[in-house]
């Protein structure tokens, strides 16, 4: 499974249409445009999952700068989310 990060997407764009677009180079297990926790709007990125590494890396080839509803996508294998360690900030365990 390969998840691929969408950047600069329309705020009008819609996961269907996300979809549609990915679906052109092979088979997608989903598709997942972020929206902000309060508006519900969209954030302007979302996610793909495509099950066949090749298929994933030809679009990302294809359809980065690519442009989609008026705006030159920014496409990416996806890294993973940073880990936090716990600490909420300042000096914890430096010596003075």
């Amino acid at each position: 499974m390969t998840t691929i990060y969408v950047g600069n997407l329309s705020f009008k764009t819609s996961e269907d249409q996300l979809l549609d677009l990915f679906a052109e180079y092979g088979d997608v297990t989903s598709a997942k445009i972020i929206t902000d926790r309060e508006t519900g709007r969209s954030r302007g990125f979302g996610f793909i999952e495509m099950g066949d590494e090749a298929e994933a890396t030809e679009a990302i080839e294809d359809l980065h700068e690519a442009d989609f509803m008026d705006r030159a996508l920014v496409v990416n294998k996806a890294r993973p989310k940073k880990q936090e360690n716990g600490f909420s900030g300042g000096n914890r365990g430096s010596r003075y």
